[in-house]
């Protein structure tokens, strides 16, 4: 399969990294030089230098032959949009965009848009952590 990444930050060089140990064909694109470093040293996959809403620079990175796109950018609005170009006019059939706020979250996917809101995630871990010690506690 072959995956192009938005971003390099924590989540993105880990997913990259994971695919490509998987043997897929990952492409990942940054604005930041710098954020490559946090690929694993022995990443196989190609490393864009460019702004992911830019079509010339998905293009750089493969889109046109992805059979997925993933937006994890620190910001939500890059992330929206970029997945929107990667569904509207690339045609990716798997698009998933990391989405911060839960309310733009649920407003996305009551629109067909595949998100996944770690505030959500993260908010609903840490109440089963605390209320499930209290319940035991009697």
């Amino acid at each position: 399969m072959k995956v192009v990444i938005l971003g390099c930050g924590r989540v993105g060089a880990t997913l990259a990294t994971q695919l490509d140990k998987a043997g897929h064909s990952v492409s990942v694109v940054d604005s930041s030089n710098d954020a490559f470093q946090r690929l694993d040293p022995e990443f196989g996959g190609m490393k864009i230098l460019g702004n992911g809403i830019e079509q010339h620079v998905l293009k750089r990175a493969g889109i046109l032959e992805a059979d997925a796109f993933v937006a994890v950018t620190n910001g939500d609005n890059r992330n929206i949009m970029a997945s929107q170009i990667a569904k509207e006019i690339f045609h990716i059939k798997k698009v998933v965009c990391r989405i911060y706020d839960p309310i733009r979250q649920l407003t996305y996917n009551e629109l067909g848009m595949e998100t996944i809101c770690p505030t959500l995630i993260s908010a609903n871990i840490l109440f089963d952590a605390v209320t499930v010690d209290t319940k035991h506690k009697v």
